[in-house]
């Protein structure tokens, strides 16, 4: 396989560039969940999805022309660029029906298997990029971690949705899914595409798609907006999606996807902290251990 840059640019290992830029992005993510939480109240998930895919769809198209990123151009790409674009919305459809029958603490812990996936699959893409029994331990450590911070959603409850598994399951196919895309990004000639247009396959595509599933099931058009609305949408999508997916796909190209990935795992944590410093929610020991545990986790995973 061709790689997608040239090997004096690509980096073997995670530097402080990329490590803060991790950091940024799962930060990001993590009070996504918040804004996301917050914009329900007017604007139903899958129209919030659709609305902020393509707001962030026309700003990679205004940013490209801005600094002269050739976006059009046939450098077949388009295959991969469709099923990246298919998988990504799949994913965010599996996480919104999914969270209708089961519990949001579940669903993230689901979601969060998807370094596993890629650190499954990457070999298969690029052979330099295969784990170390210490860094599979790492890997293991960090997950743990997180599943520890969200653990109550595992306990039986009598409360529990009767076909709670079948939102597990979906939770299950969102991880793959956000896997898979990541694999297809680094496997095909999107690999060698500027970030930007990777990006806009996505979202153009997953933007069009969720707008139209999100009539098919039931929505309809908010008829009144807050301004904590407002701003919550456009948080997600000019500084989340356009911004950090931005960051994130360019970091896919110029570093170890494994390594990366296993970076995700934050996001939860950062997501709890938020919900801690935002909505007033209780700090608990079990998110403490959950840091630490992932903190050590990524050391094992990036060591030499």
């Amino acid at each position: 396989m061709t790689p997608s840059v040239p090997p004096a640019q690509r980096r073997e290992r995670l530097d402080t560039l990329a490590v803060s830029l991790l950091l940024v992005c799962c930060t990001l993510w993590g009070l996504n969940q918040v804004a996301a939480k917050v914009a329900l109240a007017d604007v139903p998930p899958l129209t919030q999805a659709a609305l902020r895919s393509l707001g962030a769809a026309l700003l990679v198209l205004v940013w490209a022309r801005w600094r002269g990123i050739a976006l059009f151009g046939r450098d077949l790409t388009l295959r991969g660029g469709l099923l990246a674009g298919v998988l990504f919305a799949a994913e965010f459809a599996c996480i919104f029906v999914g969270l209708q029958y089961t519990s949001a603490s579940r669903m993230v812990v689901f979601i969060y298997l998807s370094p596993f996936v890629v650190a499954l699959g990457m070999p298969l893409v690029a052979r330099g990029e295969r784990l170390r029994a210490g860094q599979w331990i790492g890997l293991a450590a960090a997950f743990a971690g997180v599943a520890w911070a969200f653990a109550e959603g595992f306990a039986p409850s009598a409360d529990a949705p009767p076909q709670q598994w079948f939102g597990d399951a979906l939770g299950l196919g969102a991880a793959v899914l956000w896997g898979a895309t990541t694999l297809v990004i680094r496997g095909t000639q999107l690999s060698s595409a500027a970030a930007e247009k990777t990006l806009l396959y996505q979202l153009a595509l997953s933007g069009v798609l969720l707008a139209v599933a999100a009539p098919l099931a039931g929505e309809a058009w908010p008829r009144t907006w807050s301004a904590v609305s407002i701003g919550s949408l456009l948080f997600q999508t000019v500084i989340v999606t356009f911004a950090s997916y931005l960051m994130w796909f360019w970091l896919v190209r110029h570093y170890p996807a494994t390594r990366i990935a296993a970076f995700t795992l934050l996001t939860p944590v950062a997501g709890l902290g938020a919900g801690v410093l935002l909505l007033g929610e209780p700090l608990t020991t079990r998110l403490v251990i959950a840091l630490l545990a992932v903190v050590l986790g990524l050391v094992l995973v990036n060591r030499r």
